[in-house]
């Protein structure tokens, strides 16, 4: 599947792109105009930095966690180190546990949500940000050649940016 998203600067440049879409003979459940009074980018699928940032750093934290408390345990073990003499030998191993648990869990937020949220959207941020500032995206999916058509045609509108995807997974932006 190919994603063909111009960026346009208001909404009637937006609605006479489609029009002119339109006339030309595409087919028109394959463009959508997102932006104020049209589709949200939730409603269109594209993919929230945020959400992916939060899905990867509990990804991470599910094998950091434990990993940690692994680690802090087997290093409270192999130093010996006495550091609460209130709780025993098997006491510190399991604090030194918990503590490297701690540090996976502070892994897992700072680097998979941090990451996460540079990286997870993709291209999907900076459309979302055009939105937010009352530009219109006009979205055309399908084969490659209709893409093509449709670059020609939105072309003539000068719009702010024009960029083509290819997913071969089929999945939106």
């Amino acid at each position: 599947m190919n994603y063909l998203v111009a960026v346009l600067s208001d909404r009637i440049q937006a609605e006479s792109a489609y029009c002119a879409l339109e006339k030309e003979g595409l087919p028109m459940e394959n463009v959508a105009i997102l932006g104020r009074g049209y589709l949200s980018a939730d409603e269109y699928g594209l993919i929230d930095p945020k959400e992916e940032a939060g899905k990867l750093a509990k990804l991470m934290s599910s094998w950091l966690i434990p990993f940690g408390f692994v680690a802090g345990y087997v290093f409270s073990l192999s130093t010996g180190l006495n550091t609460f003499a209130w709780a025993g030998e098997l006491g510190n191993h399991l604090i030194g546990g918990l503590l490297g648990a701690i540090a996976g869990a502070m892994g897992s937020f700072f680097v998979g949500g941090g990451v996460g949220l540079v990286l997870g959207g993709g291209d999907a941020l900076p459309y979302r940000n055009r939105l937010n500032a009352g530009k219109y995206l006009v979205v055309v999916r399908g084969s490659e050649a209709l893409t093509k058509q449709a670059t020609r045609i939105l072309r003539q509108f000068d719009p702010e940016n024009i960029q083509g995807y290819a997913d071969p997974a089929g999945n939106a932006l």
